[in-house]
């Protein structure tokens, strides 16, 4: 699951600044990674940190789950809607 997240969270950096804002997806992960930062920034232990990354885990596998797993299919349902069309 972590090289899901760091994949998600490469793919974030490189090219989701212009795309975010059209994405409920990468929306949805970008907040996750604002939450992990904020929490951090409150983090007094090394337990309160783990715990932010837990945190953080679990919100960006609901992403996934949720709002990115239901832009795939349409996105799928897209390609093959044109592919009909050739």
């Amino acid at each position: 699951m972590n090289g899901k997240v760091a994949v998600a969270w490469l793919l974030l950096t490189l090219f989701g600044t212009p795309l975010y804002a059209q994405s409920p997806c990468l929306e949805c992960l970008k907040e996750a990674r604002e939450e992990l930062k904020n929490c951090l920034e409150n983090a007094i232990s090394q337990e309160d940190k783990k715990s932010c990354q837990e945190k953080k885990e679990i919100r960006a596998k609901t992403c996934e789950d949720g709002l990115c797993k239901i832009e795939r299919t349409q996105d799928d349902q897209k390609r093959e809607a044109l592919q009909d069309k050739k």
